[in-house]
């Protein structure tokens, strides 16, 4: 697998929130062992979401067609103004 480096500039709460997690008191070595910890949770939550859109989906995909309602895209627009 190839490897590349890249500079990421933070600030501020950002920088903070690394400095907690990074060293002596913090769970990670280093600031790129924190940051490739968050991108394979982001990947993960990612594969999660579209796990669980699959499974409503499979869902709707089984039902009979008696289960559907015809609506509007009137319908639609109403139903979601009064969310």
């Amino acid at each position: 697998m190839a490897s590349g480096s890249i500079q990421v500039k933070v600030s501020g709460q950002l920088l903070d929130q690394i400095q907690q997690q990074v060293g002596d008191d913090g769970l990670y070595e280093n600031a790129s062992e924190y940051i490739r910890a968050l991108i394979r949770c982001d990947l993960q939550s990612r594969d999660q979401a579209w796990d669980m859109l699959q499974k409503e989906l499979a869902l709707a995909m089984r039902a009979e067609d008696s289960e559907f309602l015809a609506v509007s895209a009137e319908d639609v627009i109403r139903r979601n103004r009064r969310r």
